[in-house]
């Protein structure tokens, strides 16, 4: 039986919540096989996070207001937020999954309040069919009122992230083969353990995704967190542990751009995705948080660790979309 992690932010004030029971239910439910009978709980105290998401934020976007609405050259979609989540153009399917709508529901569900058109929407999608679209729209009252929108919301995008960390362990392993699942736990934990390890795993599952959907793939090869932490040989936590990732991640990226589409280009991107997989080995990055102990003693679950991902992923396996 496959072990799993809880991801648990720490607020300096924890809120009461009335449905935090429901959703923990639901994670029980969706996911029985998953489960051992012994949990490991992670904790990410509050000022952790933040460190977190600014520095995924300057990843993704310089951490400049504008860069909070993207549409890459050569992309069929746009990346916003923080973390550059991405949303298709109404009517519009890809390979890789769409991020943003998820996002939009998890910030509604902790209080944030939508742009009135896209709260009118019954299914959210993106209103700009193109990218030249988007362009001319960028300074449109709409472009605007989001951009605005995922200012204030930045805290909570953080907080999502973190959340998807939550569901990779167990969503990785299972796509595993049986006989590499203790490796990409061991090394999982290896990072997790390292300075400011938290903060690559949850950038690197944001930036290329867990590697474990058969739709991401080229040539029946992947690029997600699986197919790193699968390179990986690490023996212990610490800087090698950091700098082990990040080379492991050069070589997928790398073999992702010489499987890819010839019409896609993407050895453009290279250079990018270098620099930014470089700052996990980081050592002036790996002082920012003093080291700790990443599990929680408390048997706790947090009233704050209530992420939509389980009522999405119940609405996606019942079919109330």
């Amino acid at each position: 039986m496959l072990n799993y992690i809880h991801i648990i932010n720490i607020p300096k004030v924890l809120t009461p919540s009335s449905r935090w029971y429901i959703r923990f239910a639901l994670i029980l439910l969706l996911f029985p096989f998953m489960y051992s009978c012994s949990e490991e709980k992670i904790c990410i105290p509050e000022e952790e996070l933040e460190i977190i998401g600014e520095l995924i934020f300057i990843n993704e976007g310089a951490g400049k207001v504008e860069n909070l609405t993207t549409w890459n050259e050569g992309e069929e979609f746009a990346s916003l937020g923080i973390g550059h989540f991405i949303w298709f153009p109404r009517g519009k399917e890809y390979r890789f999954f769409e991020t943003f709508p998820v996002v939009l529901e998890f910030l509604q569900d902790r209080g944030a309040e939508l742009p009135p058109w896209i709260e009118g929407m019954i299914v959210p999608e993106l209103p700009w069919s193109t990218r030249e679209e988007f362009l001319r729209e960028f300074d449109s009252p709409k472009m605007v009122s989001l951009r605005d929108f995922l200012l204030e919301t930045v805290p909570l995008q953080s907080l999502f992230m973190a959340g998807r960390l939550e569901e990779s362990l167990p969503k990785i392993l299972n796509a595993a083969s049986e006989s590499d699942r203790e490796h990409i736990k061991t090394q999982f934990y290896m990072v997790a353990n390292s300075p400011m390890g938290m903060y690559v795993l949850i950038d690197y599952v944001n930036f290329k995704g867990e590697g474990a959907v058969e739709s991401e793939r080229y040539n029946g090869q992947g690029w997600g967190l699986l197919q790193v932490l699968s390179e990986m040989s690490s023996s212990e936590p610490g800087i090698a542990a950091l700098e082990d990732f990040s080379d492991k991640a050069e070589f997928v990226l790398l073999r992702r751009v010489r499987n890819s589409p010839p019409e896609r280009n993407e050895k453009r991107w290279i250079p990018g995705w270098k620099n930014r997989i470089n700052t996990y080995k980081n050592e002036e990055y790996a002082e920012l948080v003093p080291k700790r102990d990443i599990f929680c003693k408390e048997d706790i679950i947090s009233t704050d660790r209530v992420f939509s991902f389980v009522k999405y992923l119940s609405s996606k396996l019942t079919g109330n979309n």
